[in-house]
């Protein structure tokens, strides 16, 4: 059985602590998690039964994997304050955006790292989660998917496309949920109350989704499949289209990207 330690137990860290610690691949008792806040620690260990720590150094001696889910500014902290106590043994798997495998190791250079990109879904078991890793990490890839499946889907890419996968796959959860909240108040108008609206657009967003993935199609498949001519769906998403949803999507997915290849 592994030991796992997850520096920082945030958002995202706890969503990860909460898929692996409801899983069978791991026991609660074998996850340490370390944090600066007492709040989050406290609240990890009620809710998982987690080990927690505010101590660095213990907290990863004699541990298998440490994963790193702070934020970029605080990871060269981190990694200073570790880098001496790690053994060769030891595999980092980050979560830091905009940080590659080689600003990594420029650190700790005896290290295999794996780079991997949850999003915030991992609460629910259904994270997209992306992981990359350099060729002397290959072997413990098999693992590391099999931990984040725990999660939701993974995929391997390219570490070149791992920016690209965080802006798709993690601002991506904040760009359908601004989608939901305009079909929402577009319910609201129409005459639904709040909570009736939600409810609707919610399950709606469910099912188009699930369309898609388990049949494998295309989304505009599914759309023609509720389009018919002169109606009312054509309607909507002619006037959607003239007002530039799909561009402005577009244009909002590509400044993500921009911004977070600036991101240190």
């Amino acid at each position: 059985m592994a030991k796992i330690t997850i520096i920082g137990v945030g958002n995202l860290g706890k969503s990860i602590l909460s898929g692996l610690a409801g899983s069978d691949l791991l026991d609660p008792k074998d996850i340490t998690a370390v944090d600066t806040s007492k709040y989050n620690l406290k609240e990890v260990n009620e809710q998982f039964g987690v080990s927690v720590s505010q101590d660095l150094i213990s907290s990863v001696k004699g541990v298998q994997w440490v994963i790193l889910c702070v934020q970029p500014r605080q990871l060269d902290v981190v990694l200073q304050e570790i880098k001496d106590v790690l053994t060769s043994t030891q595999l980092l798997i980050s979560t830091v955006t905009g940080t590659s495998i080689d600003e990594i190791n420029s650190v700790v250079p005896q290290n295999k790292v794996i780079r991997v990109m949850p999003n915030t879904g991992a609460s629910k078991k259904l994270s997209m989660t992306c992981i990359s890793a350099n060729k002397n990490a290959k072997k413990e890839l098999e693992f590391v998917e099999k931990m984040f499946n725990t999660i939701g889907e993974t995929l391997v890419i390219e570490e070149r496309l791992m920016q690209a996968a965080t802006v798709l796959g993690a601002s991506g959860i904040a760009f359908f949920l601004r989608f939901l909240r305009a079909m929402i108040q577009g319910g609201i108008q129409m005459g639904f109350h709040p909570h009736e609206a939600q409810i609707i657009a919610v399950q709606t967003a469910i099912g188009a989704a699930t369309l898609v993935a388990e049949n494998g199609t295309h989304p505009e498949r599914e759309i023609d499949k509720v389009t018919t001519p002169q109606g009312c769906t054509i309607a909507g998403l002619n006037e959607m289209e003239h007002q530039g949803l799909s561009s402005s999507v577009i244009k909002g997915v590509m400044a993500s990207y921009e911004k977070i290849n600036t991101i240190k």
